[in-house]
């Protein structure tokens, strides 16, 4: 006992001294960021056109990319649309900004999330007042801009931009700031048997410069979110934004842009572009790797396009995710965390629950309990009231989702409850879609086979757990899953047999906060990952090293029997060393050892004698 105490008492000095290391706080200069033209109030009389569109058919040209509000349809401004060319040439500055930023360290690196973690955080108590103040709004502080900037460029409310997007990427800057050098240090490994006398290690370096093609339903999350990894990892990062969401990008790009320089980044070392599919393909041609996050469709095309230049490809497309429910379940608890799941960002949530299966024991109960909640959902436009939901971020979406209600009823389903509509301001009541609740639904329908993106929660009846895992792995997605049982070994093994990628056990999405974790899904919903270790690692080369260890005369050398010309008993040593090392029976491999040495010993050992040329 006596030998432990050193050591005892060592562990807790070292604990004792990182924790007091933790109350030291650190400076971290504040950075300032013109946001007059992202403010209400600032508006030109162009920016308060109000634009109607026709409906099915689009207003984007060529050469613009327009910016409208989703929840009003007021104009907001335009940006170009890049060509091929613009895109090589803002990648090539981004090439020669990574080569600088490589060298940097991960002091460096870390005092850059640390100023971007301070400006958005820096006045959450003012937000909670601004958030009130929804008639006659006063910008107060940064952070109530941040999410008004993403409000007002996708049509969702301050709570769910507040959800999906602030405390999402807070929890990657916390998570980076705690363990990402670490998971970026080389990483030693076993050498093995045969090479015993060397050290094995994998390093990380980074690839040079990364792409990004990201989707408009978390237009902050889905910048910061790559950009973060990318950054860390000693790479620069070129995102192009969707044209539906291109606004706030102008915005967020000079948080990065001040947040660089107040730590003395190379200048282009992250960059945002703004076009249509000629700026990604242009994008996808010119990088070293490419992340994106949108439909299974261009999907395809863009692995098709990163085939060209064998670049690695990260795909989020979409999911289908299932959420059970079990028998054994606190009903109206569970029903609040399903409408939650189904209602956050109007639905626009790529890991949203989009297929409702319930235990036929408390099927009604829980049918009338989500009915119940729906009613009381109003939705309307961010800044002009109290609403619980926002708009539809894409122009004609509202139609693609009643045409899947339409099919739904026209096979036999039925709506029992719906939300309401508050004022809806001209030319944008086609951009509303009610929250709807349906029964009586079945995989023959498009809303249980096709990813809706709407806040439409259709419900299905299981009889055994065997049934409900069947009806979740019936989808060709595989993101997400959500399981909720009274019993969590039993939700558990539910959960362990969905074929997906992300998996909750008696919560919804909660995956997404625990940021040391991958996410990404299987079948249609893509492949590889980002987030976790494995999307930071994602971002670099990985490369093995083999060396000798510090031991006096061991090397590598070449036995005799097989230098060249090989001996005529080198296949006989070559299979008496196999059984030596890898043999699984102790004495054969003593034996084999045996015959090892002896071969070794024998004086014409590495003799080509005897052998026929």
């Amino acid at each position: 006992m006596a030998f432990w105490w050193p050591l005892i008492v060592i562990a807790l000095a070292y604990a004792i001294g990182r924790f007091l290391l933790m109350l030291i706080p650190f400076t971290v200069p504040s950075i300032d960021v013109d946001a007059s033209d992202v403010t209400e109030g600032n508006q030109t009389q162009e920016n308060s056109f109000i634009y109607i569109p026709p409906r099915g058919r689009t207003q984007q040209s060529d050469k613009k990319v327009q910016c409208y509000e989703p929840a009003t349809m007021k104009y907001l401004g335009f940006f170009p649309a890049l060509s091929s060319s613009e895109v090589h040439d803002r990648v090539e500055q981004a090439r020669k900004a990574q080569k600088i930023w490589a060298k940097s360290s991960f002091k460096q690196r870390r005092q850059f999330l640390r100023i971007l973690l301070k400006y958005i955080i820096e006045h959450q108590e003012l937000i909670c007042e601004a958030a009130a103040l929804v008639k006659g709004w006063r910008l107060l502080d940064s952070f109530a801009i941040l999410i008004r900037v993403s409000s007002r460029d996708t049509g969702k409310t301050m709570v769910d931009a507040s959800l999906g997007e602030i405390m999402t990427t807070c929890e990657k800057i916390t998570w980076l700031l705690s363990e990402g050098e670490k998971w970026l240090k080389p990483e030693y490994r076993s050498s093995g048997r045969a090479m015993f006398f060397k050290k094995s290690r994998v390093e990380f370096y980074p690839l040079g410069v990364i792409g990004a093609i990201v989707s408009w339903n978390y237009p902050f999350h889905n910048i910061f979110n790559p950009m973060l990894a990318a950054v860390f990892s000693g790479n620069s990062i070129v995102i192009k934004v969707s044209e539906n969401a291109s606004w706030s990008g102008l915005f967020y790009f000079r948080i990065i842009q001040a947040a660089l320089a107040a730590v003395g980044a190379p200048e282009n070392l992250v960059d945002i572009i703004t076009g249509f599919a000629e700026t990604g393909e242009a994008l996808v041609s010119s990088v070293d790797k490419i992340i994106f996050v949108g439909s299974p469709g261009v999907g395809k095309m863009i692995m098709s396009k990163a085939s060209d230049t064998l670049i690695p490809v990260t795909l989020e497309l979409g999911g289908k995710d299932p959420f059970i429910v079990c028998e054994d379940v606190d009903v109206s608890h569970v029903a609040q965390i399903a409408v939650r799941a189904v209602l956050q960002s109007s639905g626009q949530n790529c890991a949203g629950a989009e297929r409702f299966y319930v235990h036929r024991d408390i099927y009604s109960s829980f049918v009338s309990e989500v009915a119940k909640i729906i009613k009381s959902v109003s939705a309307g436009p961010p800044f002009a009231g109290r609403y619980d939901m926002g708009a539809i971020c894409l122009q004609e979406h509202s139609d693609k989702l009643q045409n899947f209600v339409n099919d739904a009823l026209n096979k036999g389903a039925e709506i029992v409850a719906r939300g309401s509509f508050g004022h809806l301001g001209e030319g944008a009541v086609d951009q509303f879609f009610p929250p709807t609740v349906l029964v009586n639904v079945n995989h023959t329908m498009k809303l249980m086979q096709e990813e809706t993106f709407g806040p439409i929660m259709p419900l299905m009846k299981f009889s055994t757990d065997e049934e409900a895992v069947k009806l979740a792995n019936d989808s060709k997605y595989g993101l997400g899953c959500a399981v909720f049982s009274g019993s969590q070994r039993r939700a558990r093994e539910i959960a362990s047999q969905i074929h997906c990628g992300v998996a909750a056990v008696n919560d919804f999405a909660s995956n997404y906060m625990c940021q040391s974790l991958p996410f990404g899904g299987v079948k249609d919903s893509g492949f590889g990952r980002f987030a976790g270790v494995e999307g930071l690692r994602a971002c670099c080369l990985v490369k093995s090293v083999v060396e000798d260890r510090w031991w006096p005369y061991i090397k590598t050398t070449i036995p005799k029997p097989i230098q060249y010309p090989v001996g005529e008993n080198g296949f006989e040593f070559q299979q008496s060393l196999v059984e030596a090392l890898y043999g699984l029976n102790i004495w054969d491999r003593l034996q084999a050892l045996i015959n090892v040495l002896k071969i070794l010993s024998e004086k014409n050992s590495g003799s080509s004698k005897g052998r026929k040329d």
